[in-house]
């Protein structure tokens, strides 16, 4: 029998890995899986007793997604993005991620080249090789902050999208205005693509503010942008986001909504309903204990300066530290886990070969224990970097 060899050539999602480390040593604290401390409004509860309540909600609905669904999404992407639906059409998808691969499958022939900013969002990279072309890697500077004039010479005459993460997954960073509209307008110029992952839009501290490249005037014709309720609204196992796509590719997305999905799950959609009339107040107030954590979490990093470094970031709930001392960063998490009983993941799931970095997740975990774990994190860290 033969294996695709395409197929082999996909990294292995390092999560269920590490997941299973954490399974073998009872009582580890997970510092590595990205996912909210908290699920999601009563109103999506509520909002599906009206699923219920409608026998024909048990067939199948429209690829793109129920029409109340997406009325609130074109409500709060006017509101609060300020991406107008002039020549654009939103579509509903199970997640991000899914978005993602429909926009790669959408614009893509094989042997095409996706540019991903380094370090890259591990499933980015994964559905650019399942698609059979090329992630073409694009170093941020120190702070992971995007360099304009490194993706536009990195772009050829293969190059068919450029993707931004703001605020960032793995790093934190929250990328600049000023820097993703220069971004859109290369994309725009050079005809290719901007692919926008917003998923972590709501998750910005300290007074840094989110922007969204669809919102640039002329934008709608060269944008895609991702969202995603499975972080601000606690609702990653419903798998419900959306993309905002140009008009001419709405057929060719749906096509492939239609063969690997049909719809979006109609329970989730209805959920979803009920959730954004919740709105962002829901989420503002989740924020809070996010932001004690995140200071806290930081506090007790600045006293190990000597040891990893920790670059600026204002947003999602990361931070990707680089650490000093030259070591394989898959045995030092292991190292963390076996001995120390705190789990995180190795930046070089996110294509970082360069050195070491760890990728620190601080959203999942009640105060107290984020406290314990960010603790077993700096001891673990002292005692095995001292060596």
């Amino acid at each position: 029998m033969h294996d695709s060899l395409r197929m082999q050539s996909v990294q292995s999602p390092i999560i269920p890995v590490v997941g299973e480390l954490i399974r073998s040593h009872p009582g580890t604290i997970s510092l590595g899986q990205g996912v909210a401390y908290y699920g999601p409004p009563p109103q999506a509860v509520e909002a599906i007793e009206k699923f219920l309540s409608d026998p024909e909600n048990h067939k199948y609905k429209l690829v793109q997604g129920i029409g109340e669904l997406l009325e609130a999404i074109e409500h709060k992407l006017e509101i609060e993005n300020r991406i107008y639906l002039d020549g654009s059409r939103i579509v509903v998808t199970a997640g991000a991620n899914m978005g993602f691969m429909n926009a790669v499958l959408a614009i893509t022939e094989p042997g095409d080249e996706i540019i991903l900013q380094l370090p890259y969002y591990f499933n980015h990279e994964m559905a650019v090789a399942i698609a059979d072309c090329k992630a073409v890697c694009v170093p941020t500077d120190d702070d992971y902050q995007l360099q304009p004039e490194v993706i536009a010479a990195a772009i050829t005459e293969r190059t068919r999208a450029v993707v931004t993460i703001s605020p960032n997954n793995p790093t934190g960073a929250v990328y600049a205005e000023s820097d993703l509209r220069q971004v859109n307008d290369i994309c725009r110029s050079r005809g290719v693509y901007h692919i926008s992952d917003e998923a972590y839009e709501y998750f910005t501290y300290d007074g840094t503010m989110h922007f969204s490249p669809g919102s640039v005037a002329g934008a709608g014709g060269h944008t895609i942008s991702l969202f995603s309720l499975s972080k601000a609204y606690g609702f990653a196992s419903w798998r419900i986001g959306w993309m905002v796509i140009p008009e001419h590719l709405y057929m060719p997305i749906r096509k492939i909504q239609d063969t690997i999905l049909i719809c979006p799950p109609v329970i989730s959609q209805w959920a979803a309903v009920g959730a954004m009339n919740a709105g962002r107040a829901y989420c503002r107030e989740k924020l809070q204990m996010t932001t004690e954590i995140r200071r806290t979490v930081l506090d007790e990093l600045a006293g190990i300066a000597d040891l990893v470094t920790v670059p600026r970031a204002g947003g999602a709930f990361y931070f990707l530290l680089r650490v000093h001392k030259e070591t394989n960063p898959m045995g030092l998490v292991r190292q963390l886990i076996e001995r120390h009983k705190v789990a995180v993941i190795p930046g070089s799931t996110f294509g970082m070969e360069d050195r070491c970095y760890l990728r620190v997740a601080y959203g999942a975990l009640q105060k107290d224990t984020a406290a314990e774990g960010i603790g077993r994190l700096v001891r673990g860290l002292q005692q095995i970097l001292a060596i």
